[in-house]
């Protein structure tokens, strides 16, 4: 069953639960979800990719080729209250993980997962995690933000189509269930970690919708269109526009086949949004001008296919911004890549935390460098100043985000996900 065949109300019920969490909320979504629960892994651990970020073969795709996301997402931010890192500390991890391996199978069906450690967590060691990779503390990239950078020691993302998938997780890693889909739980965080915040979020064509209501900085008319996947109503995540997975993959070192994430937590303006612009000045501010022009959306943009269709927008931006005051998010984006493919794999996901309409904004990349880079054209300094695009306005979609945090860790390969040293062998 797809899970756009569960019913609306169904998911909107399991989002809700797991935007709560705990004990509660794990058993709402057992029982909503009795009849179609989440699937019992089919392959040994040790047959798992050592890529953790390996999440395309596992997920779903459209009738384009994009590959979907799972539904429900949960960010465990985790500070270290451990006393090394010790080996029985590796294996009391480890053997936590692998339980989550062990009781659903990987990707959308079942549980999708990825550790991810800070610059703040490598600090404690005396050798020079820039030898290996780059991962640079968090700060502001652009004179218009001022967010606050992260301290946390570690990232676990949990991503699935199935509510009880993802707090089940949480709860296992917690040490609050012994068993989880049928399966012994071996180990937890306990004495290792604490969770020092949890964010939520969700990603499917009708759940921003159905979540407007429970949102601020979204208008009472409830503007978010029914189609959408995202709340400012267009579709994103095009496979031409997202770098693979090879892309995004570290290639050497000891930390070959592990990869980057950036983490940014956004809150948007939707008033401004939907209120003091028409759909053509947005289309125009998320893609390009020429996409409003000649009218190439339908609803969310769904029928673009597998690309946004910016290729051509990108060469256009400095004569869009001279002459016509106004230049694309997507436009600006589409100057930054690596031949024909973009630098950035983003696994980002809508949230109503602090019940506000938010963007956690995750990507994978092979160097933070890389993000940096693609954040600098978003910016659009080039373009400002001289015509109606300023550092904000008419610029792309910036005048519409808030970046309220930041933060950047490095995702090991699985063989080194448990308390990694900056030099493992």
């Amino acid at each position: 069953m797809s899970r756009r065949s569960r019913g609306l109300p169904r998911r909107a019920f399991v989002r809700s639960a797991v935007a709560i969490g705990g004990a509660s909320a794990f058993a709402a979504c057992l029982e909503r979800e009795a009849d179609d629960g989440p699937a019992r892994a089919s392959v040994d651990p040790d047959d798992r990719p050592e890529r953790q970020h390996a999440w395309n073969s596992a997920v779903r795709e459209d009738d384009h080729g994009n590959y979907l996301l799972p539904e429900h997402h949960v960010l465990c931010c985790l500070e270290y209250v451990g006393d090394g890192p010790t080996e029985g500390e590796r294996e009391q991890l480890e053997a936590a993980f692998t339980s989550l391996e062990r009781a659903y199978e990987w990707g959308s069906e079942g549980l999708a997962f990825t550790v991810g450690y800070s610059p703040t967590y490598f600090d404690r060691f005396d050798k020079d995690l820039s030898e290996a990779v780059d991962l640079p503390q968090p700060e502001a990239l652009a004179p218009i933000e001022d967010p606050e950078p992260d301290a946390y020691d570690a990232l676990v993302h949990l991503a699935s189509d199935y509510g009880q998938a993802v707090v089940g997780a949480e709860e296992a890693l917690a040490g609050e269930l012994e068993e989880l889909n049928g399966v012994g739980v071996e180990g937890t965080l306990e004495g290792v970690f604490d969770v020092a915040e949890r964010r939520t979020g969700f990603v499917g064509d009708g759940l921003p919708a159905a979540e407007q209501a429970n949102a601020a900085d979204v208008p009472d008319s409830e503007p978010v269109p029914e189609d959408a996947p995202l709340f400012m109503g267009f579709k994103s995540g095009f496979r031409e526009n997202q770098a693979s997975e090879d892309r995004v993959t570290i290639r050497d070192g000891p930390f070959e086949d592990g990869t980057t994430t950036h983490l940014s937590k956004i809150d948007l303006n939707l008033h401004q949004w939907y209120e003091q612009d028409s759909r053509e000045q947005r289309v125009a501010k998320m893609f390009c001008p020429a996409h409003a022009d000649e009218g190439r959306l339908e609803g969310a943009g769904h029928n673009l296919g597998d690309g946004a269709d910016v290729d051509d927008c990108g060469e256009t931006a400095e004569t869009d911004a001279r002459e016509r005051g106004v230049v694309g998010h997507t436009q600006k984006v589409a100057r930054v890549r690596d031949g024909d493919e973009p630098l950035l794999l983003r696994r980002d996901c809508s949230s109503t935390d602090g019940d506000r309409a938010g963007l956690h904004f995750l990507s994978h990349q092979r160097r933070v460098a890389d993000f940096v880079a693609t954040r600098e054209a978003m910016t659009g300094a080039d373009l400002a100043g001289s015509t109606a695009v300023g550092s904000r306005t008419n610029n792309g979609i910036l005048q519409y985000l808030t970046v309220r945090r930041r933060a950047n860790y490095l995702v090991p390969p699985r063989r080194h996900r448990s308390l990694p040293t900056p030099n493992p062998s």
